[in-house]
């Protein structure tokens, strides 16, 4: 048997695993990386002055002029809170919710919030003020 010596002996290196690799990573990355969500509502905060500087991985659950509740900029209604509530502490790292509020929102609407964010089973629930949010 005679074997016939090749004429072309140039080497490619194949990148496309490569390639592969580096988008699998940058995905893993970017789902596991957490970022600060501040909601764009315009509220206006009570005033507090032995307020503390709050957490950044804190849930935060805002609730507008109007009463309306928000969760990761979605509107919830407050019978929802507790579900929604209890899955994000599920998932994330925290146990506390700051609840983000209105200067004129009613008394019976912010206690109903807490309540429902306590019953979903977190440790720590703060109502966030002016000072306290640095606005």
């Amino acid at each position: 048997m005679r074997y016939k010596q090749r004429a072309n002996t140039d080497q490619e290196i194949n990148i496309s695993p490569l390639i592969d690799i580096v988008f699998i990573l940058l995905i893993f990355f970017m789902v596991s990386a957490t970022f600060v969500k501040d909601f764009d509502l315009d509220i206006n905060r009570p005033k507090a002055a032995s307020s503390t500087p709050s957490s950044t991985k804190s849930i935060r659950v805002h609730i507008d002029a109007n009463g309306d509740t928000f969760i990761d900029g979605q509107a919830t209604r407050v019978w929802v809170i507790q579900s929604r509530v209890r899955d994000l502490l599920r998932a994330g790292t925290t146990d506390s919710v700051l609840v983000v509020t209105d200067d004129n929102v009613q008394a019976s609407r912010l206690i109903e919030v807490v309540d429902q964010c306590r019953l979903a089973g977190a440790a720590n629930v703060g109502v966030i003020t002016e000072l306290e949010s640095g606005v």
